[in-house]
C-alpha cells in the first residue's frame, strides 16, 4: 500500500510552508509533495497521482481554477478531493470552483484548525484517514494508549467541521472615523489619514489605514483590540480602487504601538505581501504610482 500523499500548491513560498507544517504536526505519516504554481502542478500530476490537492487560486502561468478544470478532464482524478485555499469568497467564485468540480475551500487567512478540520474531512470522505493512522510512526512515550495514531489524527472526536465565525464586515472609512474622536491623541489623529482597506486575520477581520505601501510591504495603522494581532500571522489585506477590490495575501512582519506608551491605542502593523501573481504586482505599482506625490516610506531605503 502507498502513502497517503497530498500536493500543497501556491506560488507563495510562506503559505506553502505554514500549509506543509500544519499538515505535519496533526497528520503524521502524510507524504506532502508541493509545487509553486499550477503549471508545475499539472506537470507533476501528469506523472503520479495523489490522494488529496490543496491549491490557490490566484497564481502565475495556470490559476487554481484553471487546474482544477484540467483535473476534473483526467481520468485518475475525476474524483479526488481537491480544496481550493483563496482569499476569494465572492459568490461568483464560490459558483464557479463548485461547477469545475471543487470539494471544498479554505478561506485565506486561516488557522491550523480550520486547516486541519477541512483536511481530515476531506480524507475521512476519500476513505483514506484510517490508512494515513496505519501508516503514522507509533508513539513511544509511556502510557500512550493503542490507536494513538488515530487519536491523533482525530483528536478522539468525530470528524466536526468548526469554521471560524465571520466577522460582521464594517465599512473601513466608517470604523476609523469612529475610532477617531476629535480629543483623541495626535498620533490617532494622524492614524486615520490615509487609504484606507480591511485587514483580515484568522480571529478577526480589522479595519486600517494603509500610510505607507511599496511592492514588498504595507505600513498599517489599526486600532487596538482583542486578541491582539501576531507576528507572523498569515492575513489578508482588501483594497478597494474604483470599485475593483484587490485581495493581497501576506503575514505580520511586525508589530508594534503608535503611540509611546504600553497602552497605545492604535497598533501599527508591517504587512509582508506573499503574492508573485503579476496582476497583483500591477495592481500594487498603480496604487503606488497614484500616490507618489505624497510622502512614503520605501522598505530597507
Amino acid at each position: 500500500m502507498g502513502k497517503v500523499s497530498v500536493l500543497v500548491v501556491d506560488d507563495a513560498p510562506f503559505i506553502r510552508d505554514l500549509v506543509k507544517k500544519g499538515l505535519r504536526d496533526h497528520f503524521p505519516g502524510l507524504q506532502i509533495e508541493e509545487a509553486v504554481n499550477g503549471r508545475k502542478a499539472q506537470q507533476f500530476l501528469a506523472r503520479q497521482g495523489v490522494d488529496l490537492i490543496l491549491c490557490d487560486w490566484e497564481m502565475p502561468e495556470l490559476s487554481g481554477i484553471e487546474l482544477l478544470t484540467w483535473c476534473r478532464e483526467q481520468d485518475n482524478l475525476k474524483t479526488t478531493p481537491f480544496i481550493m485555499v483563496t482569499s476569494r469568497g465572492d459568490k461568483d467564485n464560490v459558483v464557479q470552483a463548485i461547477q469545475a468540480g471543487v470539494s471544498d475551500f479554505i478561506g485565506k487567512p486561516f488557522s491550523n484548525d480550520q486547516l486541519v478540520s477541512k483536511v481530515k474531512k476531506a480524507l475521512s470522505r476519500a476513505g483514506k484517514l484510517e490508512a494515513l493512522a496505519a501508516q503514522a510512526p507509533q508513539r513511544s512515550l509511556v502510557g500512550s494508549m493503542p490507536n494513538d495514531s488515530l487519536s491523533a489524527l482525530t483528536g478522539g472526536k468525530a470528524d466536526v467541521v468548526r469554521p471560524a465565525p465571520a466577522p460582521t464586515p464594517r465599512p473601513a472609512a466608517a470604523a476609523a472615523a469612529a475610532a477617531a474622536p476629535a480629543a483623541a491623541a495626535p498620533a490617532a489623529r494622524a492614524a486615520t489619514k490615509g487609504q484606507q482597506g480591511q485587514l483580515r486575520l484568522p480571529a478577526a477581520s480589522l479595519p486600517c489605514v494603509i500610510k505607507a505601501l511599496s511592492l514588498k510591504e504595507a505600513l498599517l495603522v489599526v486600532k487596538r483590540g482583542s486578541p491582539l494581532p501576531q507576528v507572523l500571522e498569515s492575513a489578508v489585506l482588501d483594497l478597494e480602487e474604483d470599485s475593483d477590490v484587490a485581495r493581497l495575501n501576506g503575514y505580520l512582519h511586525a508589530v508594534a504601538a503608535l503611540e509611546p506608551k504600553p497602552d497605545s491605542e492604535w497598533l501599527q502593523l508591517t504587512f509582508r505581501f506573499v503574492d508573485r501573481d503579476p496582476q497583483k504586482l500591477d495592481y500594487l505599482s498603480r496604487l503606488i504610482a497614484r500616490g507618489s506625490s505624497q510622502k512614503h516610506y520605501v522598505p530597507g531605503a
